[in-house]
């Protein structure tokens, strides 16, 4: 079953950013876009790779209004003992979402059950709270964050812009697409 227009359901959890704990719930997701970056586990090979690419792109983000939100089947403390031991994590800025209790992994169908993981997930999350794309990797491909960003940007655009889509590959400023009316239904 797709995902796509699901609203996230209410939540909240523990959250380590710039050496320090706090709360996030759904309330601080809604009037603002924002990206549920979910990773199997803290101190794994593949996943301060990706996290790190992320941190390098976050101000690009947070200018185009799109807060991101790692998430892992970790606690708080396990994301702050792996930011104080690795060079890599350091230098995010991001909030690290701690979902020992797997309830953000449920609502986003990304719950390795018997393993008690998350499967690498993007989820990109509307202003009203509603997943508007979203991509599940297998546990051993990495993920890019200019791609993940170009789309943020069209999933902005297609918002904005109601009556018009976004073709391959586009970028900002290039040019879209305006369905026919007879052609809406094959979208």
């Amino acid at each position: 079953m797709s995902m796509i227009h699901k609203e996230v359901s209410n939540f909240s959890v523990q959250a380590f950013q710039n050496d320090d704990f706090n709360t996030v719930t759904k309330e601080d997701i809604l009037g603002k876009w924002s990206v549920f970056f979910f990773y199997p586990a803290d101190f794994t090979f593949v996943c301060p790779t990706e996290l790190e690419d992320l941190a390098n792109k976050y101000e690009e983000f947070k200018k185009i209004g799109c807060e991101i939100y790692a998430v892992s089947c970790d606690t708080h403390f396990m994301h702050k003992a792996w930011h104080d031991a690795s060079d890599r994590i350091k230098k995010i800025q991001y909030p690290m979402l701690a979902d020992p209790t797997h309830a953000l992994a449920k609502d986003f169908e990304v719950l390795i059950e018997e393993d008690g993981l998350a499967e690498r997930g993007s989820f990109i999350v509307n202003p009203e709270g509603k997943i508007v794309a979203y991509e599940v990797n297998a546990g051993n491909v990495g993920r890019n964050a200019d791609e993940l960003f170009r789309k943020v940007q069209a999933s902005q655009f297609v918002y904005e812009h109601g009556d018009e889509v976004c073709p391959a590959k586009w970028q900002p400023g290039a040019e879209t697409l305006k369905p026919s009316l007879d052609l809406v239904g094959l979208l």
